[in-house]
């Protein structure tokens, strides 16, 4: 079958060689038993934030870009509004970037393609691609994902990239089938994902001990979870076998709820009181800015 192919070239550049780096640290960063914290940015200064605080890579939030871009989450933004967003946010960090492309903007084969050679291009080491359809609102088959699995990963070989494909199955965060059968789907999934090339697996939904300890005993790949309220502590997440635990859209909805008190004082009350809350200077955000990124 014939895959678009885009305007990408194999690296070369000094720029392409830094990516060849970052994406190295980044597929080092996942040991099962040793999980890191992924930070999820949704614009150029919360991944500052995140990087200046010592993070170790940056992923991003699809809703929480997506928000900021205008749109509701679930593959309404303009890809190529989301594409530019992701190149400005590599534009000014130094560490491994991975994007969430939620199903690859379509639910073909050539769709995930292209959405993986649009986030090369933008500089990312790596992406989550998922198996829920949101505008029909319905999983993906297992089969067809596995496919679109298998292509972005040749395709990326083609290229001379690598490029960490993070498998998502959404059967437990959308409440999918009959509520005894869903770990069960969640694991026959993850593995038939892993099994066709991809990095890493995705469970987002797997909160408790025992279900996250299941997952990651069945499936041969570094597994990634979804931090909640009542996600264990990451030193837990370790002896359960985690590889990677990321936060999704929290940070933001926490950040605007902030923004929110803020508009209510200043709308109810008329004092500033905000203004002597801890935040970051000036001086010091701007200088983050000024730096070469």
């Amino acid at each position: 079958m014939a895959r678009p192919r885009g305007e990408l070239t194999p690296p070369s550049s000094r720029k392409d060689l830094r990516l060849s780096t970052l994406a190295d640290a980044f597929f080092a960063l996942h040991r099962p038993g040793a999980p890191f914290v992924l930070p999820n940015a949704w614009d150029a200064a919360s991944a500052l934030v995140f990087e200046y605080a010592g993070f170790a890579a940056i992923g991003t939030s699809s809703a929480a870009t997506s928000w900021s871009l205008g749109y509701a989450d679930g593959e309404r933004v303009e890809p190529e509004e989301l594409f530019a967003a992701l190149g400005r946010i590599v534009r000014v960090t130094k560490v491994p970037v991975t994007a969430d492309i939620e199903a690859g903007f379509g639910t073909t084969t050539e769709a995930a393609v292209r959405s993986v050679e649009r986030s090369i291009a933008a500089g990312v080491v790596g992406a989550n691609l998922e198996d829920f359809d949101s505008h029909a609102d319905e999983m993906i088959s297992l089969e067809a994902h596995a496919e679109r699995i298998r292509a972005v990963k040749a395709r990326s070989a083609e290229l001379g990239v690598r490029f960490f494909v993070n498998a998502r199955t959404d059967i437990l965060l959308q409440e999918l089938g009959p509520a005894a059968t869903r770990v069960d789907r969640t694991i026959e999934r993850l593995r038939a994902y892993a099994a066709a090339g991809a990095d890493g697996v995705f469970a987002p939904g797997a909160t408790d001990a025992e279900t996250i300890r299941r997952i990651a005993a069945a499936v041969d790949a570094p597994l990634n979870v979804l931090a909640a309220v009542r996600t264990p502590p990451v030193a837990e997440l370790a002896k359960l076998g985690v590889a990677r635990v990321s936060v999704g859209g929290a940070p933001m909805r926490r950040t605007l709820g902030v923004l929110r008190e803020i508009a209510h004082e200043l709308r109810d009350r008329g004092t500033f009181g905000f203004a002597h809350e801890p935040s970051l200077p000036y001086a010091e955000l701007n200088a983050m800015f000024a730096s070469d990124g």
